[in-house]
């Protein structure tokens, strides 16, 4: 915080003497407030069944090859997989897919694809390979081959993760 005299030297005399106050023993909150119900802690709000529910599998995949008029079919396949996969509803799983994008793997033009997929909870080594094994072979027809094809998974915490104007953590 900067002040301009002779505000300064009070101010910081001020926050220096309640900080002090508050970290010795010389002041407590037990005694410096009446004991009373209104004081009481406040019983925690019911969970909201938000918490529970199943939680948001979404990908993002960049493609340096259009897709065409197959791009709805292969974006519905990868839902379908990712919500088999982690036995989540489809009705939560989010695609996009973003084709014909300029890309380079290894520093040449080649077709390829970079993604990443989120998750709360079921990213794991064995969900993980089902689905990278599944986006592989829907794109090769599309010329990508396995080799050139990176997802990134990520476990999100709940709390991180929004959707229905809150977190999935209430």
């Amino acid at each position: 915080l900067l002040m301009t005299p002779p505000y300064s030297s009070s101010l910081l005399f001020i926050g220096v003497t309640a900080c002090s106050l508050i970290a010795s023993s010389a002041w407590s909150p037990a005694v410096s407030r009446p004991s009373s119900a209104l004081y009481s802690t406040p019983p925690k709000p019911a969970r909201d069944p938000i918490c529970d529910a199943p939680g948001d599998p979404s990908m993002v995949l960049n493609l340096s090859v259009s897709l065409g008029d197959q791009k709805v079919p292969v974006m519905k396949a990868i839902s379908s997989v990712m919500s088999s996969t982690l036995g989540k509803p489809e009705s939560y799983v989010a695609v996009y897919v973003n084709d014909g994008q300029s890309m380079i793997w290894g520093g040449e033009e080649t077709a390829c694809a970079v993604g990443c997929m989120y998750s709360l909870e079921g990213i794991n080594q064995e969900n993980n390979g089902k689905i990278q094994k599944a986006v592989s072979e829907l794109l090769k027809p599309h010329g990508v081959e396995d080799d050139r094809i990176y997802i990134n998974y990520f476990d999100i915490a709940r709390e991180n993760c929004g959707w229905s104007s809150r977190t999935f953590a209430g």
